[in-house]
């Protein structure tokens, strides 16, 4: 069946191709199957994760500047990592409260740890772009140094500072007068030791580097200069004007550097008004403590003592740089117009069946179900779905969950008009989703000019879920057409993530989404769901019993497999279940993007589990339960479930998440036999969790015809969305 479904270049899954990549278990030594050596640790998983990002900056098989995009994700990775967890720990090793983690290391330990982990993973950082500055150049693309610049650079230069910079920089003299100014979450600074040209007198200064401004300024190239792209960075345009910013004066030294703040929000319990609390807690988190700081090499001893001692920060955080700070920032230099040095295009589909249709989605989901693979088939599916709604005149009611989504969100701007249009309207904005809280609170103000109800769910959890309900009048009946996403509602990371949509008009499935948005809205608790399991009430616990009704089958002789895709695994009571399921001799493949605390093929503990991690063009983002059900798979009878969720302590215990089960049969032919079949058999970009802790690639990658799930599934198109 497999080959039938995933065309010729998908290999066929079979009980023997499994087995190849089910290595023989091993012993570790020191590892006790009962004690909190079974686990790996959280944090450090996670640094291996972002390890595959930088490995990605340095794979010779993808194009030049996509390599650089992935080198400035790795750095934004780290950025948050340490901005969140590495300060969480912080806090807690500070205040001695801290309990160990499921592997038994105390926060200490783990800051220990991860610090060393982290600092090379810096200095890899550095080397990784001076490999591409050298390519880069070689095809035209310079970031220069100010050394390297011609007379007439210099000359455009000037003009620029004087038109596009001088007016936005605050240059900062610190004496006495000037006490050191505060510096936010991700403030870049010149720090200056400046001599006075008529009498030698010295003075300190910052000069915070505006975060508005392109941190790369574009030179003009002579000729024709096809191709050519050459840039200065913004600190070193800064320092060839010092004198324009203090006259008389040159900079006898100076240095750069960065901070990262605190930035976890915390609300007090009795907040009366949620909104107005989060605006101010989002002020707050500006101002936390600073728990890293970045800082060139070879800065002047003087100067770093002042600058640590202002920040409040130890030895043991400070990271001196020998290279280029905020590498998030390089990616300003990937060059759309360069197209020789970026992915080849790729436009996603639109589903077959909605075009049968003419576009109609409500006719196209009624014929039935669909399942739409983003990207690979176009998110402007899902907000045509809302378009459509908000303007057909038999449309009574929307009910929408919003976790994150776009600035300029067109489904925000559907929901306002079906709002003016007289529909009742009611949008779930959670304003606890990280780094968004900001951008929803915006979008819940607009939606509340435009007359639709908003609701912020619960104060101690968040809500995860990702679901819309459309309520349509069709002759003398309701029909409630439902869309659920493993995905934010969010057009611009559509493109990048994969995610899957499952349109229906299922009555079940519009009575269960119906009885979750009137829990979310007024607390109701949702009884007798019919097609749907949600966290925190009991998700966990069906997924659990779910797990160990496979190990039924393995004890009772039958064929029992488990397949499981998502983005992160650290819930220890799950992954105890896994681990006693194997031991019954269930077969479990897993495909986890980032975090796995799991240790797979250890002998006595988990022989029949292999983990693998798949990095590649698109954000892996998807997730998806297979059970055999005493069938093994592939198999008809299988049971298989979408998510919001991943296997984390947070998602199926502090957050609102759904788990669907897939009834109809071309849908759970197409999550089984193409999407987790394609998964399996990638080699191209796969890497093997091995029981150490460490990720291995795959070692068919160099192959040219090795298998890539994610060039499969933009040659071919889904099942369910066919006309």
């Amino acid at each position: 069946m497999i080959d039938t479904l995933c065309g010729p270049r998908c290999p066929m899954i079979t009980a023997d191709f499994l087995d190849q990549h089910f290595a023989p278990a091993i012993s570790v030594p020191g590892l006790d199957p009962a004690g909190p050596s079974r686990f790996s640790n959280r944090e450090l998983s996670w640094l291996e994760f972002n390890w595959r990002v930088l490995e990605e900056a340095e794979n010779a098989g993808v194009p030049l500047l996509e390599r650089l995009r992935f080198l400035s994700i790795s750095a934004t990775n780290l950025d948050e990592f340490y901005s969140v967890r590495v300060a969480g720990l912080r806090e807690l090793a500070r205040s001695g409260k801290g309990m160990p983690s499921d592997d038994g290391l105390m926060p200490a330990a783990q800051m220990v740890l991860i610090d060393r982990d982290a600092r090379r993973l810096m200095a890899t950082q550095q080397r990784v772009l001076r490999i591409l500055r050298r390519e880069m150049q070689h095809h035209g693309i310079q970031i220069l140094t100010r050394g390297r610049l011609r007379a007439r650079d210099r000359t455009h230069l000037e003009r620029y500072f004087i038109d596009q910079v001088f007016a936005v920089l605050s240059p900062l003299a610190i004496d006495p007068a000037h006490p050191f100014p505060f510096i936010p979450n991700g403030g870049f600074c010149l720090g200056l030791d400046l001599r006075r040209r008529s009498d030698g007198r010295q003075m300190r200064a910052l000069v915070p580097i505006p975060q508005q401004l392109a941190r790369f300024v574009v030179l003009p190239v002579a000729g024709s200069g096809v191709g050519t792209h050459r840039v200065l960075p913004l600190e070193d345009l800064v320092l060839l004007h010092i004198d324009r910013l203090f006259p008389g004066y040159d900079a006898a030294a100076h240095c750069t550097f960065r901070v990262l703040r605190d930035s976890d929000i915390e609300v007090e319990d009795e907040a009366e008004d949620l909104v107005r609390e989060f605006e101010v807690a989002l002020k707050r988190r500006r101002r936390g403590e600073v728990v890293r700081l970045k800082i060139s090499a070879r800065a002047p001893a003087a100067l770093r003592a002042m600058i640590m001692d202002e920040l409040a920060v130890t030895e043991a955080e400070v990271v001196e740089i020998r290279g280029l700070l905020g590498m998030a920032d390089l990616r300003e230099m990937v060059l759309d117009h360069r197209h020789d040095l970026l992915w080849p295009p790729f436009t996603p589909r639109v589903p077959e069946r909605v075009q049968d249709h003419e576009g109609d989605i409500f006719a196209a989901i009624r014929g039935k179900d669909m399942l739409l693979h983003h990207p690979y088939e176009s998110f402007d599916t899902v907000i045509r779905f809302l378009q459509q709604a908000a303007r057909d005149p038999d449309v009574l009611a929307i009910r929408q969950t919003l976790y994150r989504t776009s600035r300029d969100s067109p489904i925000v701007e559907a929901l306002c008009e079906a709002a003016e249009a007289g529909k009742s309207v009611t949008a779930l904005v959670e304003l606890k989703a990280r780094f968004d809280e900001a951008a929803n609170i915006r979008q819940s103000r607009r939606l509340e000019r435009a007359g639709a109800h908003v609701v912020y769910g619960f104060f101690h959890w968040k809500t995860h879920a990702k679901i819309s309900a459309v309520v349509r009048r069709e002759g003398d009946r309701l029909v409630t057409y439902t869309h659920w996403g493993t995905g934010n509602y969010h057009p611009i990371t559509a493109r990048i993530y994969t995610d899957l949509s499952l349109f229906t008009a299922a009555p079940a499935l519009g009575r269960d989404a119906t009885r979750v948005f009137n829990y979310l809205s007024g607390y109701a608790n949702p009884e007798d769901l019919e097609n749907l399991s949600i966290s925190p009430l009991m998700l966990k616990a069906d997924l659990k019993a779910m797990i160990e009704a496979e190990a039924a089958h393995a004890r009772a002789g039958r064929p029992a497999e488990i397949w499981a895709k998502m983005n992160s695994l650290t819930d220890s009571e799950i992954v105890d279940a896994l681990y006693a399921a194997s031991g019954a001799g269930v077969r479990i493949s897993l495909v986890i993007r980032g975090i796995c605390t799991l240790r797979p093929g250890v002998t006595g503990l988990s022989e029949n589990i292999r983990v693998k991690s798949i990095v590649g063009r698109f954000l892996e983002h998807s997730r998806i339960v297979c059970f055999g059900a005493g069938h093994g798979l592939v198999s008809a009878q299988a049971r298989v479930f979408m998510s919001s969720a991943d296997w984390m302590g947070r998602n199926l215990s502090r957050r609102v998440e759904t788990l669907i089960e897939i009834t109809n049969p071309t849908v759970q032919e197409q999550i089984v036999s193409q999407i987790m079949a394609a998964n399996m058999a990638d080699r191209a970009q796969s890497w093997w969790l091995t029981a150490s802790g460490q990720y291995q690639r795959d070692p068919g990658h160099a192959d040219p015809d090795a298998f890539s799930c994610h060039r499969f599934f933009m040659e071919n198109p889904s099942l369910s969305g066919r006309g």
